[in-house]
């Protein structure tokens, strides 16, 4: 209405509005992520699969049920995020490119990764024979017991069970995000490298999003520092002067 000339002044300028409020991040250590994947394993056929690569890629939720056998290379060890899915309201689902134009992009797969999604796939073979005419092809890694994209309220279902069988605290789908990030940055992986995992669209955005998780390095760079800047045995000169010569 302002560019239009309908109105003189936008009336929201004069408006004060409210403060998002911003959902404490939580994330699992190492043992923690150790014991949900043990609890994992026992509680589904595609359960562990999808929590395992969850952790170890920091996708996001939708990005790792719209993924599909095809943007997997196993014998290559990647895989490729094209798009992700997301519920239509009322009913119904649709597939959409990733988030961001950084959202697009391919992930390196340890070894361990390829194996159990190689035995995840094998495993879905079995469900597909066993559904039978239900059965609806979508190429989905991670789809229902009909082959249609899981959908968000099922997985959180699942995932408070595995969560409650590994007495481990109650938290969202979406930290097993931060859990992932968290662990990389932790473990001395360049933050150029992980935010290209989880696309960033650059570096800066991943600290300013969880430059508070990597505080506890700052007692690894002092020493390392002070072993680069220190090719000898430095003694700490005496706080007593030496005695004048007479």
């Amino acid at each position: 209405a302002v560019k239009l000339g309908l109105v003189s002044s936008n009336p929201d300028d004069a408006t004060t509005p409210p403060k998002p409020i911003v959902k404490e991040m939580e994330f699992l250590d190492q043992s923690e992520v150790h014991r949900l994947l043990i609890a994992a394993q026992t509680s589904g056929y595609h359960r562990f699969a999808l929590l395992h690569l969850a952790v170890a890629t920091g996708m996001r939720q939708g990005e790792l049920l719209g993924l599909k056998w095809d943007d997997l290379d196993l014998q290559g060890k990647t895989l490729s995020i094209k798009r992700q899915v997301k519920r239509i309201p009322g009913g119904g689902y649709k597939f959409t490119p990733p988030k961001t134009k950084a959202g697009k992009r391919t992930i390196g797969l340890g070894e361990t990764s390829t194996d159990i999604l190689a035995t995840h796939f094998r495993n879905q073979l079995d469900f597909k024979v066993s559904a039978g005419e239900r059965w609806q092809e979508h190429g989905l890694v991670f789809a229902s017991t009909v082959g249609t994209p899981m959908t968000a309220r099922n997985v959180l279902r699942m995932f408070r069970k595995v969560l409650q069988d590994a007495d481990l605290p109650r938290i969202r789908f979406h930290d097993l995000r931060h859990t992932a990030v968290s662990l990389m940055l932790n473990n001395g992986i360049d933050v150029f490298v992980v935010s290209r995992r989880i696309g960033h669209s650059k570096p800066s955005t991943t600290l300013d999003v969880y430059g508070h998780l990597i505080a506890s390095s700052q007692e690894r760079a002092a020493e390392l520092i002070d072993t680069l800047i220190s090719p000898i045995s430095v003694e700490n000169p005496s706080s007593t002067a030496p005695a004048a010569p007479e």
